[in-house]
């Protein structure tokens, strides 16, 4: 059985998303970071970093099997399922990981960055001149991140040959923050349709509709 350690958010909603996409049987538990539910020590033992998501998927014979970190997350459901991660071909697979750690390297960590120094700037009292230069900083490389990811969209449907985990680690990111950075993308054409494509898939649906009534969010914290 599979237990996915969850709370809406674009890297948790990576994992629902290949979870629902490769039909496998999972259950939830929901973690509340804002109560630090991610720093007791039980949770600690299966996410060190005390971050979510985390999984758990415990095999026959008993073998419990403990992942943290989305990309590691996504790698190990698609070995077990074999679905969305090539195996035929380890050209095809490592073309998918290089996607996967791009994501998990940049087009995460930067976007979300812009989001929390425009909180920051927005604080009373502060002042702006202590945010500017780091949101210029993120704004810029974000969007030369988003040139790269046009780049590769342009003239396929999918980040890789086909659909992927590549797809489902990227695509999270660009629902949460592509509107507040980009409006609705249209500088992005390549990006806009992608997106619009995946977001039509009915297991990502499902997933999008995950927790999003479970945990009550306080005022002004990031989503």
């Amino acid at each position: 059985m599979i237990t996915l350690y969850y709370m809406p958010s674009p890297n948790t909603r990576k994992v629902s998303i290949a979870l629902e996409e490769m039909g496998l049987a999972y259950q939830v538990r929901m973690v509340n970071i804002f109560e630090r539910e991610a720093q007791s020590p039980q949770y600690l033992e299966i996410c060190p970093n005390g971050r979510v998501p985390a999984m758990t998927d415990e095999l026959t014979g008993g073998e419990l099997v403990r992942i943290f970190e989305s990309g590691a997350i996504l790698q190990y459901l698609g070995r077990q399922s074999g679905l969305f991660y090539p195996r035929e071909s380890e050209a095809k697979r490592a073309w998918v990981d290089g996607w996967v750690f791009w994501q998990m390297a940049g087009l995460g960590p930067m976007s979300g960055q812009i989001t929390w120094f425009k909180r920051a700037a927005e604080k009373p009292g502060r002042d702006p001149a202590e945010t500017s230069l780091a949101l210029h900083r993120y704004t810029k490389e974000t969007t030369r991140l988003y040139g790269v990811l046009e780049r590769q969209l342009s003239g396929r449907a999918f980040i890789c040959d086909d659909y992927s985990i590549a797809d489902m680690a990227c695509w999270p990111w660009v629902e949460q923050y592509g509107s507040r950075d980009f409006g609705d993308l249209s500088q992005f054409p390549a990006i806009k349709a992608w997106h619009a494509r995946i977001a039509q898939r009915p297991a990502v649906q499902r997933a999008m509709k995950l927790g999003v009534d479970a945990i009550v969010v306080p005022p002004g914290a990031p989503r």
